[in-house]
């Protein structure tokens, strides 16, 4: 084999740009926020379906199972498909079914056609992040695709909380059905910007290159069993796993044990929305000057040491109204995890990225499903699950980033 052959072979098959465009960004975020906002919109419109629907509770929940469980099995399907036939045929196909799925799911005559038209809508949602993800991974690397990831992270990270909050303001005027019809408008909205803006990433010769490269025995699932890959993305998703912890418990914490209103509840939830939000940002205009790694790391480092406040407030004797400050710091931290973990991930599976984008979009909501009933076991008044939950999901994701960092050359 000639030189320039193994050189060829062993690169990735895409063409570096320094950075994302604003237009393509903004739709790339849109891509990621549909799937949380799918997710937490309505919940605060159960209790009317339940009663609207002549059903139970439990299958009204399994509509949100459905959803979840259809979310993480489309990502391992489109991931690998864009991999194979490049960006855009899966997206739209995706889109197109999310469309359709969403207004079956708004006219939905029963519960059992509701759980199968959220199962479908996640299917299709899932096409969105996973090849979103793998968009950027084309068009950016190192410290364009880190900013490029936080940036899409303004959005797509801060999405599923506000979305409860969104929901609860939306489902006295609208309903359960007007609320899904909002996610409907999101999805056309999506399906229509894909097609406007985004064009392919991962052209025919690249997908060819990608051919020879696994024709010449290197399999593509060789990239996803390193150690950076796999460090990386789990501290990814147990990051993100603190996160949908606090989600899920904050309603029980903050209104039943610290006793505040339904509007100081939204008002403290907004905050911690908006530490995100500042500290993406930061993280991004860092990220052009500073090493990824060393911000992920450090962000990584106050999500722990934030979790372990909590756990230290929760059992001391100081005013519960103290938990407040850990919950603040711990999301704010986030900013600085979940968009560079994202862009080291990716960048260390150049040969399939739609692969490994799966696989870590997978981990993100297998996680997330686990993790959110296990916070409420103790019932609404302790919050001893949640500091568990938290601490054991941050320490997994410090061990993760160790043995990324041991198997990673160093960053710039």
């Amino acid at each position: 084999m000639s030189t320039a052959t193994a050189t060829t072979l062993t690169s990735p098959p895409v063409t570096t740009a320094s950075k994302v465009s604003v237009p393509v960004l903004l739709v790339l975020a849109l891509l990621s926020a549909i799937a949380p906002f799918a997710t937490d919109l309505y919940l605060p419109a159960f209790p009317g379906m339940v009663v609207d629907l002549d059903t139970t509770a439990t299958l009204v929940q399994f509509t949100l199972t459905a959803f979840l469980v259809g979310i993480t099995l489309g990502q391992l399907i489109f991931g690998p498909l864009s991999d194979r036939f490049g960006r855009m045929p899966p997206l739209i196909i995706g889109s197109v079914l999310c469309v359709a799925a969403s207004v079956v799911a708004v006219f939905a005559p029963t519960v059992g056609v509701l759980i199968i038209a959220r199962l479908v809508q996640g299917l299709g949602a899932a096409a969105g992040m996973v090849i979103g993800r793998a968009i950027i991974s084309d068009v950016s690397s190192g410290k364009a695709a880190a900013r490029a990831f936080s940036l899409m992270m303004i959005v797509g990270g801060v999405a599923p909380v506000i979305a409860p909050l969104v929901g609860g303001f939306l489902v006295g005027p609208l309903g359960w059905r007007g609320i899904l019809a909002v996610i409907l408008g999101l999805s056309i909205l999506m399906l229509v910007a894909i097609i406007v803006v985004l064009k392919e990433s991962f052209p025919q010769h690249a997908r060819h290159q990608r051919r020879a490269h696994i024709n010449a025995g290197n399999s593509p699932f060789t990239e996803l069993r390193t150690r950076k890959y796999i460090g990386f993305t789990a501290t990814f998703g147990f990051a993100f796993a603190v996160m949908m912890a606090y989600i899920s418990a904050s309603p029980f914490v903050y209104q039943d044990m610290m006793g505040m209103s339904a509007l100081q509840y939204a008002m403290c939830f907004g905050m911690n929305a908006l530490a995100l939000v500042i500290t993406s940002a930061i993280s991004a205009k860092l990220a052009a000057t500073r090493s990824v790694q060393a911000l992920l790391t450090g962000g990584i480092a106050v999500l722990t040491l934030a979790t372990i406040a909590f756990a230290l407030v929760a059992v001391s004797d100081a005013p519960v109204i103290w938990l407040a400050v850990p919950l603040f710091v711990a999301v704010a931290s986030l900013g600085f995890v979940l968009g560079n973990g994202t862009s080291l991930a990716l960048e260390t599976v150049p040969h399939a990225s739609g692969l490994g984008s799966a696989f870590l979009g997978a981990l993100q909501f297998g996680l997330a499903a686990v993790v959110s009933p296990l916070v409420s076991l103790g019932g609404t008044m302790t919050v001893t699950p949640l500091a568990i939950v938290m601490i054991t999901c941050a320490v997994i994701a410090s061990v993760s980033l160790l043995v990324a960092r041991r198997g990673a050359p160093a960053r710039p």
